[in-house]
């Protein structure tokens, strides 16, 4: 059965082809045909039915980008093979990684690149990024405010810190730092030194809880969490998820990250993307999908956290559109594709020191059937002003929760309700420090791209020719962005 008709491109030689995106045996497929190369036929979701979940709350982002790199005077070339960003694109940017350099003091065998695979090293130039700070912070209706500095290893730059100071003087309010935590584990000042210049969250690889799984940084975790501790600096755990190499410990990162609350502010698992050509054989060895790793969550939580605890991103689209309906402006919204992604929260008990999901005292569902409706309601009624349609949505807020199931010592109703009315990234820290956020985002490659996806892509690179592109371009297309632009800007290994 064919569930819908996308783009996709031929893994042997890049070319735009068509693709269906069909359901086989409660599973599904990625289906595509190269007139030079054949057919290839990939999982792209393991599970029918939460396909089929996720797709009931999609919705595509309103506050699309006014400004596009490209115009379409400019854009000769089809998508995806023209990035940065152009007319076609319909999401802006909520999160813009920024590649400070390509070193790194590891080799992972499934990571993107490192310089001394690439031969060169490439690292920006504090003035080329004053001037993507500026660029982004230009994007309309919608000011990027969220910085990723990534890499490679960040940590391996000494002027890094004065990286991070150029985009918090250019009022970034979320500045997070991709990394291994090796070297900040070593070094509590560097890491007092990044809080203070603006540093908020660090984004840690972290591929398992024992050596086997996560021989990178297994040993320096516990060092890295008491410095971010003494340090005022948050985690977000990001495992990538390997069939047969650490899938078996998804509940076990889990509780992990659930024993290091609130240092540790979230688990986000990232399914392998399998770059370069790979066997079949191979792909079905190591390939797990979004559903696959939510089931193994359920099986390995005995039950506390359910595959029907996650919500695909674009339901969270309804309360961004309330905000805009209550201010009259546009606001942050996580347009991407319901394919993309999925996430849950989940609090502690203080009385009981056990793991509840938000869905076992919020009914979800409901709530966002409401406000997918009522923030129209506003829309319509332009004389109701902003206190009595704050006040209409907490009432209803209240009504969603039911507060003998909630722990004893949250007061989720008056945390909503001040995001509601601050309406700022201060508050929404308010509800992340008192629970574990629990994500899932599976970036593509070759065999499973879907150029439908990718046009709906809100994690963007943003790079020193001024360009902005999607992850899953940058990314899978290496040859025409990331090492291509790296190359163009970067230094011979030697020199």
């Amino acid at each position: 059965m064919i569930l819908r008709e996308t783009y996709s491109l031929c893994p042997e030689c890049y070319k735009k082809i068509p693709a269906k995106v069909v359901a086989k045996n409660g599973k599904v497929f990625l289906q595509k045909e190269c007139p030079e190369h054949g057919f290839y036929e990939e999982l792209y979701y393991g599970d029918l039915e939460i396909y089929k979940r996720f797709e009931s709350f999609d919705d595509e982002p309103k506050n699309k980008l006014e400004n596009p790199n490209f115009d379409k005077e400019n854009t000769k070339n089809e998508c995806p093979f023209n990035c940065g960003l152009c007319y076609r694109h319909k999401s802006h940017t909520a999160l813009a990684n920024v590649v400070v350099t390509n070193r790194c003091n590891l080799k992972c065998w499934y990571c993107f690149f490192y310089a001394e695979k690439v031969g060169y090293v490439y690292e920006p130039t504090l003035e080329e990024f004053k001037k993507m700070a500026e660029m982004l912070k230009n994007q309309r209706p919608v000011a990027c405010n969220a910085i990723q500095l990534t890499g490679g290893e960040p940590t391996l730059r000494e002027d890094l810190v004065e990286i991070v100071k150029i985009f918090k003087e250019a009022n970034f309010e979320h500045i997070q730092l991709n990394t291994t935590g090796i070297k900040l584990a070593e070094d509590l000042e560097l890491c007092k030194k990044l809080s203070d210049a603006g540093v908020t969250t660090l984004y840690v690889s972290f591929d398992g809880v024992t050596p086997k799984t996560n021989p990178k940084n297994h040993f320096a975790i516990p060092k890295l969490i008491e410095n971010c501790r003494k340090s005022n600096i948050g985690i977000v755990l990001v495992p990538t998820v390997i069939k047969t190499v650490n899938d078996h410990e998804l509940g076990d990162i889990i509780k992990f990250g659930f024993e290091n609350l609130p240092i540790v502010k979230g688990v986000n698992f990232q399914p392998v993307s399998l770059v370069g050509r790979m066997p079949k054989e191979e792909r079905e060895k190591y390939r797990i999908t979004i559903p696959d790793a939510l089931k193994l969550i359920e099986e390995q939580t005995s039950g506390a956290i359910l595959a029907k605890d996650f919500y695909p991103i674009p339901s969270v689209l309804c309360f961004t559109r309330l905000i805009d309906a209550i201010t009259g402006f546009k606001h942050y919204e996580l347009g991407s594709h319901f394919a993309c992604g999925a996430a849950t929260y989940v609090f502690r008990d203080e009385k009981s020191k056990k793991l509840v999901p938000i869905t076992r005292f919020v009914d979800v569902d409901a709530m966002i059937e409401f406000f997918s409706e009522f923030y129209k309601e506003i829309e319509k009624e332009k004389n109701i002003g902003k206190a009595i349609a704050i006040g209409k949505a907490v009432a209803k807020l209240k009504s969603f929760i039911d507060f003998s199931k909630m722990p004893s010592q949250l007061k989720l109703d008056k945390v909503l309700a001040a995001v509601l009315e601050e309406r700022s990234y201060k508050a929404l820290g308010r509800f992340h420090d008192q629970a574990l956020f629990i994500g899932m985002m599976h970036f593509m490659d070759t065999y499973n791209y879907d150029v439908q996806r990718v046009q709906r892509c809100c994690i963007h690179y943003v790079t020193p020719d001024m360009r902005v592109i999607p992850f899953c371009t940058f990314n899978v297309m290496p040859h025409l962005y990331r090492d291509k632009i790296h190359e163009k800007y970067g230094k011979p290994l030697k020199k």
